[in-house]
């Protein structure tokens, strides 16, 4: 797992896809944990990422280097995270959220947990 983590974290950002309804919705990321050989990411209850996630957990990473060819995609399952010590070590790890969520129990911060299927190293 810590060939993903590392080069996703490698990347200056990386996209998340989700289902929404019959189609692919697409947004960037900049905040990712891996933990017990699981990857996690961060999101805010008031958009719209945490309902398609919730409706249905299939999910795509896309992180690509730049100035490179480099890029990879995973493949996953991802599932809501209440764990307020994981939230925390998320927190630790990406202290950029802390503009956004002044501590781990925040209401608004949500944390996922990425099961991951596959990967894909291009």
């Amino acid at each position: 797992m810590s060939k993903i983590y590392d080069f996703i974290n490698s990347c200056n950002s990386f996209f998340i896809l989700t289902i929404n309804g019959d189609f692919p919705a697409g947004r960037p990321f900049g905040a990712i944990m891996e933990k017990d050989g699981c990857l996690y990411v961060a999101t805010h209850d008031g958009n719209n990422v945490h309902r398609q996630l919730r409706d249905n957990g299939n999910i795509q990473i896309i992180a690509k280097k730049d100035n490179s060819r480099e890029w990879l995609r995973v493949t996953g399952i991802a599932d809501e995270c209440d764990d307020t010590a994981l939230k925390q070590a998320m927190l630790n790890e990406c202290p950029i959220l802390l503009k956004r969520y002044s501590s781990a129990s925040d209401k608004h911060f949500l944390l996922f947990k990425i099961s991951v299927l596959t990967a894909e190293f291009m």
